[in-house]
C-alpha cells in the first residue's frame, strides 16, 4: 500500500449532511416559505409572473453579521418593490479560481489557508437559514457537487458559473436539483455551451453522488424543465444590448427551450467596473418596458459598501460590508437604482401602449 493516496496529506472526518441538518432544521413554516418562493421564481422563468426576478447581492459572503445586515435592507426594499420585481438574495459562498486565491466561506471560513470546511459549512448554513427566516428567498452558485446536500434545502434558485457550465458533473447535478437553474454564457462570450447545458439538464440523468447519511449513492434525476439561460458578456465585450438578446432569445428558441434570460449587470456586461452595472440595468429596464418579454431577470453585484478590498493578514483590519472578491455598488446605489426601475416598470404598466411587443 505504499504508493496508495502518495499526495494526500491527511483525511479529515466531516460531519453528514444528515447531522449538519439535524443540527440546523428547517422548521416547517420555513420549509414552506422556500417552496413557495421557488414557485414563484418558476413562475417567473416560465413567464407566467410578470415581475422580473431580481438577484441581488455580494459577489461572495465573508461576514455573517454584514451579510444578515444586506438581507434586512434587501427585504425591506423587496416591499416597496414586490409589485414590479422578486427579489432573491444571492448568498454566494464557493469562489471558483483560475489559478489561486480565496475560495470562499464554505472551503475557507477563517480567511487564512485553515480550510475548516465543516465550520465553513455549519456558518453557511445557518446564516441561510437566517436569511430565509426574514422572508427573503436565496440563490447560491453551485460548484462543490457535494456542497448542494448540505444547503439544498434552503435555497430557492441556483447558477451553474460561466467556467462549469461544459462539466458534465454540473449539468448532471443541475438536472437533479429541485430549484431553476440558470446558466451564464462562457467567458469567452460564447452562448452554445450554455444552451447545450440547459438542454443537457433537461434530461434525466444518472451519477454517483453522495447521500444524506454520508453514503455514497446513484441519483437518479428526471431532469430540470426550469433552466434558463445568463448572459454575462463575455472577452468580445458586453452582450445586454437588444441585438444580443434577441440573438439569444432566436438560439433558444431553434433549440426548443423556453426563451427566458436573466441578464447579469456585473462581469463582462459591465466591463468589470462596478460602477457600470446601473447602465445595464437601464437597458435591460427599457427593452423590458418596450415589449422584450425573453428577459425574466437580472443580476446586481451589491453590498453595504462600495467597492472591494484585499484580505489583510489582519483581519481586524477588514472593512465592514466591503466585498473580498469582486467589486460591488454600495447599499444607496442599490436603493437608488432598483426603486427608480421599479418606477419605470410600473409607469410602463399604467401606459398600457408599452410592455408589449412593437
Amino acid at each position: 500500500m505504499a504508493n496508495v493516496d502518495i499526495r494526500i496529506r491527511a483525511v479529515d472526518t466531516l460531519l453528514t449532511p444528515d447531522q449538519i441538518n439535524e443540527r440546523l432544521p428547517v422548521d416547517d413554516a420555513t420549509a414552506h416559505f422556500i417552496a413557495q418562493s421557488r414557485q414563484t421564481i418558476e413562475a417567473i422563468i416560465k413567464g407566467r409572473d410578470r415581475r422580473l426576478l431580481a438577484i441581488v447581492g455580494p459577489c461572495s459572503l465573508h461576514d455573517p453579521r454584514a451579510a444578515l445586515e444586506y438581507a434586512g435592507r434587501l427585504k425591506a426594499l423587496g416591499e416597496q418593490i414586490g409589485d414590479v420585481m422578486y427579489p432573491v438574495m444571492r448568498t454566494y459562498f464557493e469562489k471558483p479560481r483560475t489559478v489561486g486565491g480565496w475560495k470562499g466561506l464554505i472551503l475557507d471560513p477563517r480567511m487564512d489557508g485553515s480550510y475548516d470546511i465543516e465550520e465553513g459549512i455549519i456558518i453557511a448554513r445557518t446564516l441561510l437559514l437566517d436569511i430565509v427566516k426574514l422572508g427573503l428567498p436565496v440563490g447560491c452558485e453551485v460548484l462543490d457537487p457535494i456542497i448542494p446536500q448540505y444547503i439544498d434545502q434552503i435555497i430557492s434558485w441556483a447558477s451553474i458559473g460561466a467556467r462549469t457550465i461544459e462539466s458534465q458533473i454540473h449539468r448532471n447535478l443541475a438536472s437533479g436539483l429541485s430549484v431553476p437553474v440558470g446558466f451564464k454564457n462562457s467567458t469567452s462570450g460564447d452562448l452554445h455551451n450554455a444552451i447545450n447545458a440547459i438542454k443537457s439538464a433537461r434530461a434525466s440523468a444518472s451519477f454517483i453522488g453522495m447521500d444524506y447519511s454520508g453514503a455514497s449513492a446513484i441519483f437518479r434525476t428526471t431532469g430540470n424543465e426550469c433552466g434558463h439561460l445568463i448572459l454575462r458578456g463575455g472577452d468580445q465585450g458586453p452582450n445586454y444590448y437588444e441585438d444580443d438578446v434577441e440573438g439569444a432569445r432566436s438560439m433558444l428558441e431553434a433549440a426548443g427551450l423556453e426563451q427566458a434570460i436573466i441578464v447579469d449587470c456585473s462581469h463582462a456586461n459591465s466591463r468589470k467596473k462596478h460602477d457600470r452595472q446601473k447602465r445595464v440595468l437601464r437597458s435591460i429596464i427599457d427593452q423590458v418596458r418596450w415589449g422584450e418579454t425573453a428577459i425574466r431577470g437580472f443580476m446586481l453585484e451589491s453590498n453595504l459598501n462600495e467597492g472591494c478590498q484585499a484580505i489583510p493578514s489582519d483581519l481586524s483590519l477588514l472593512r465592514y460590508g466591503v466585498s473580498v472578491t469582486d467589486a460591488c455598488i454600495g447599499w444607496e446605489e442599490t436603493e437608488r437604482i432598483l426603486l427608480h426601475a421599479a418606477e419605470l416598470l410600473r409607469q410602463a404598466d399604467s401606459e398600457g401602449a408599452l410592455r408589449q411587443p412593437l
